[in-house]
């Protein structure tokens, strides 16, 4: 069976850090595109990150130059460093593996997901 599982997620104050890491089990990792989803109170999950099981990279605007998203196919592992965190990054944050687009804004549009990391960015 397919398993995705995050950790890494917890408080930070503004202009912190955090790193998350994603560990996949019952897949070969480097068959699949990974992302990062993110899910605000109130909201919908929206894409954040994605890298290609060719090592390009994409990012969602608000997360440019803060975020770097990479990946240990060795290990079946990928991971999002999370720098400069803001107010409005606090999310239920979510990995996701596909074959398809890495950077689609709904869980149900990739192969696998997890059930996601808390990340809350507060004063």
């Amino acid at each position: 069976e397919v398993q995705l599982v995050e950790s890494g997620g917890g408080s930070v104050q503004p202009g912190g850090s955090l790193r998350l890491s994603c560990s996949a089990s019952g897949l070969i990792l480097s068959n699949y595109g990974v992302a990062w989803l993110r899910r605000a109170p109130g909201w919908r999950e929206y894409w954040v990150a994605g890298m290609r099981s060719n090592g390009n990279t994409y990012y969602k605007a608000a997360v440019e130059g803060r975020f770097n998203i990479s990946r240990d196919d060795a290990k079946n592992t990928f991971s999002l460093q999370m720098n400069s965190l803001k107010p409005d990054d606090t999310a239920v944050y979510y990995c996701a593996a596909t074959t398809g687009s890495v950077t689609r804004d709904l869980l149900t549009d990739y192969n696998y997901w997890g059930q996601g990391t808390q990340v809350t960015v507060s004063s």
